[in-house]
């Protein structure tokens, strides 16, 4: 007989040893419960918890709308409330079409994993998100990393491939706003360079979607429309419930629903979560005072956290590099029994050595919570 005990131990001891290895280097994760005031959600409006969403999600059930969808929205799970919260997408960003995800991950990687074909060539900045290498890792097209926001080292990339017998089209990925360092993409630089070598620019729009721009509609509002521009606009941040919205040419989200195997081959995102978003859009449009709200506190935390050695970065993000793992995490375990909700970050997250304390400005927080965290900071440090 065989003993299956002894075939899972012998399979599972990698898995150990791996475990371990991240374990003797400070770098093993663990879940922890919610607990200490917030700052380290992406709840940059506070709309997760607010009675704007809950309303929203208890009239769509009393409505009739289902909480499931049932199957993919290929097969019967294409419910009315998607549809309604793609066109209202649509318009409010500007965009010709919009096509929801059930998270920003995903649509993330479908993105790069659909879009670029064989032949084509994808430059992306070497600080883009993990959703995206995935992408670029299932990609027919090869991909090639550019300095962080330097899109001239983009266009040294394209003309390189130019010279070396490339014919396809490029496709520049970069972000509007970097969820690790708070800082903004030169955004007008890679239209231009989008512009000159008839390439494609995907931005993902994560962490500015709900805070900056018109209305909160990003920091690529301006370029929302364009031919040659696909924006990606995670649900589950500012806007409070979850999943992602491309938007973009409307040829390009059809041949994401008949290509991409992430959309085709997923259970639709619940109906209620559509009423939800399509919630939360209205709150941008109506209650602009909330972005008003949290750049007030962004300048207030500037000035008492940037003290403590907090990078300012202008956005709702600050981090404040420690470089050693284990004291990143040590930091941030006692930061959060004073009872502050900052989380420590280390590699492969960030770049070795950069390991680092991630402070997240919300409006779950005031300045009293700031002048607190900032209090025992400075103790600490």
């Amino acid at each position: 007989m065989i003993d299956q005990d002894r075939m899972a131990a012998r399979a599972l001891r990698p898995i150990a040893a791996d475990l371990e290895a991240l374990s003797a280097i400070d770098r093993r994760r663990r879940l922890i419960p919610i607990a200490g005031r917030d700052f380290s959600s992406n709840d940059y409006l506070a709309l997760s918890g607010s009675s704007v969403l809950r309303d929203a999600v208890t009239d769509a059930i009393a409505r009739g709308v289902p909480v499931g969808s049932g199957g993919s929205r290929l097969l019967r799970g294409n419910h009315a409330e998607h549809a309604a919260l793609e066109q209202e997408a649509a318009a409010f960003f500007g965009s010709e079409a919009a096509l929801w995800f059930g998270s920003g991950f995903a649509a993330n990687a479908a993105l790069l994993a659909t879009l670029p074909q064989r032949g084509d060539l994808i430059v992306h900045d070497t600080l883009i998100h993990a959703s995206a290498h995935e992408g670029m890792r299932l990609a027919r097209a090869p991909a090639v990393a550019a300095g962080h926001n330097d899109p001239q080292a983009s266009e040294d990339a394209i003309a390189r491939w130019r010279r070396e017998g490339g014919t396809g089209s490029p496709w520049i990925a970069v972000e509007s706003l970097y969820s690790m360092d708070g800082d903004r993409a030169p955004l007008d630089d890679w239209i231009v360079v989008a512009d000159r070598h008839e390439a494609m620019l995907l931005i993902d729009e994560a962490h500015a979607t709900g805070v900056f721009g018109p209305d909160g509609r990003g920091l690529a509002a301006a370029y929302e429309g364009r031919a040659n521009v696909v924006t990606l606009r995670t649900c589950g941040k500012a806007l409070g419930s979850e999943g992602a919205l491309v938007c973009g040419p409307a040829l390009v989200c059809d041949f994401l629903v008949n290509r991409a195997r992430g959309f085709i081959f997923s259970t639709a995102p619940s109906p209620v979560m559509a009423a939800a978003v399509r919630a939360a859009l209205r709150v941008l449009q109506d209650e602009p005072a909330r972005r008003v709200r949290l750049a007030a506190l962004v300048d207030y935390a500037g000035q008492k956290l940037g003290r403590m050695g907090a990078t300012v970065s202008g956005s709702q993000i600050l981090p404040l590099i420690v470089g050693d793992d284990g004291r990143a995490m040590t930091l941030a375990a006692k930061v959060q029994a004073a009872g502050f909700d900052v989380r420590g970050i280390r590699p492969p997250t960030v770049p070795a050595g950069t390991a680092r304390l991630r402070i997240s400005l919300t409006l779950n927080v005031d300045e009293a919570a700031i002048d607190g965290l900032a209090d025992r900071l400075e103790q600490l440090l």
